[in-house]
């Protein structure tokens, strides 16, 4: 019988914080692999002959490669495609059906500069002309939750990301910790006392000190997650527990955005172990461990990866990978047709890379965000969102 953690008394509930229902929708998570993630060796294509043509080196052997170790192969998801073997930790989600994976996704951007690609990916736009905002601000602007909580919208980090920018204010969150000063009760009381002489007749100033109050009683080192999960001891892991604590402790968030940075793999990358595969043990174990501690939450939780684009499909001589074009993106919640590997597949053979030698994104990444919003987060205004921009639902969201 699986039991999960009752909530302890003194973690209180804010009364300014909406209950998680219409027209709020889902709790968003988006995980951001910053760098170019090279999605071909996480979720391995093995049924494709070019891959092996073109990674003699880097290529993840296959699930029935009886001259590998069966540690190295890949983990068959569906006769064509597998998962990394560092990734191993995500098959519980995927065989309950409540992880899918969209491949060959991504932007049309064609530049393979990171910083263009990530600034017009977290703004929605196909080019510098769009708005200045980002896509999860403008969600945020057009979909009034009543929610007036100070954490609606939290940038795990020491700053907002891109995609949060816009006229609602949202908040940096490195860690909980943070707020304790250090454990020192005197200069949390003194600041306390302060905010109470400044904010004394603000209706907003004082939200802030009731999520301050909160956040007092938060301890990321003592915490006790549901089902035994396990969080990797990383940046990544501690992002992930703390937006754990926050859904938990009903302090009205709506939406965190968490960046995961190394993906720029152009030298020893790696192939079943190393650099790379390092990268995306900590990234499965991670998601892993959140589908985990939050299993009785997932019917109001939707978790989104992306990257700004992904590598060139054959290896370069340095045993690493250079920028390409095709993605992936994976979608974790209780409303997913999981299970699946979503999208058209291009082919990886002479005539069907694109450009350099690139996978071709078959895909738009605004699709699944759209069918996210519209579904699970209930905003319709995918226009304003995405302006000029007609999405297409890939049928990822239930």
């Amino acid at each position: 019988m699986v039991t999960t953690q009752v909530l302890p008394t003194w973690m209180p509930r804010l009364a300014f914080t909406p209950r998680n229902v219409a027209p709020r929708g889902d709790t968003l998570v988006v995980v951001f692999l910053r760098g170019a993630a090279d999605v071909l060796n996480m979720v391995v294509p093995h049924g494709e002959d070019a891959y092996y043509q073109l990674r003699p080196a880097l290529g993840i052997p296959r699930p029935d490669d009886s001259k590998a170790k069966s540690t190295e192969r890949a983990l068959d998801l569906d006769g064509f495609f597998g998962l990394h073997p560092a990734m191993s930790s995500l098959l519980d989600a995927w065989q309950s059906e409540q992880l899918a994976i969209i491949h060959a996704c991504g932007a049309p951007d064609e530049s393979r500069s990171h910083f263009k690609a990530m600034e017009l990916m977290e703004r929605g736009v196909d080019d510098e002309r769009g708005p200045a905002s980002g896509w999860i601000g403008r969600h945020l602007a057009t979909l009034n939750t009543g929610n007036s909580s100070p954490l609606r919208a939290v940038g795990m980090g020491t700053r907002p990301q891109r995609s949060l920018s816009g006229t609602v204010p949202v908040s940096a969150l490195r860690s909980i910790a943070d707020f304790h000063l250090g454990g020192d009760p005197r200069a949390l009381q003194q600041m306390r006392l302060a905010l109470k002489a400044v904010y004394a007749d603000d209706a907003l100033g004082q939200d802030t000190l009731s999520i301050m109050d909160t956040l007092e009683r938060l301890d990321p080192l003592t915490y006790t997650p549901a089902r035994s999960a396990n969080y990797p001891d990383s940046e990544f892991g501690l992002a992930l527990k703390q937006t754990a604590m926050l859904i938990k402790a009903e302090v009205g968030l709506e939406v965190s955005a968490i960046d995961v940075g190394g993906w720029d793999t152009h030298f020893a990358q790696g192939s079943t172990s190393g650099l790379m595969p390092n990268l995306m043990k900590d990234l499965a174990e991670g998601l892993a461990a959140f589908h985990a501690d939050l299993y009785d939450h997932m019917n109001r939780l939707t978790t989104v990866t992306m990257s700004e684009f992904g590598r060139r499909a054959s290896e370069n001589g340095s045993l690493g990978t250079d920028h390409g074009h095709g993605s992936m993106m994976m979608v974790l919640g209780g409303h997913v047709q999981g299970g699946n590997v979503h999208g058209e597949w291009p082919g990886m053979r002479e005539g069907q890379l694109i450009g350099p030698g690139d996978l071709a994104v078959t895909t738009d990444y605004r699709d699944v965000l759209s069918e996210i919003l519209v579904k699970r987060l209930n905003n319709p205004a995918t226009h304003e969102i995405f302006p000029e921009y007609q999405p297409k639902l890939p049928g990822v969201i239930l």
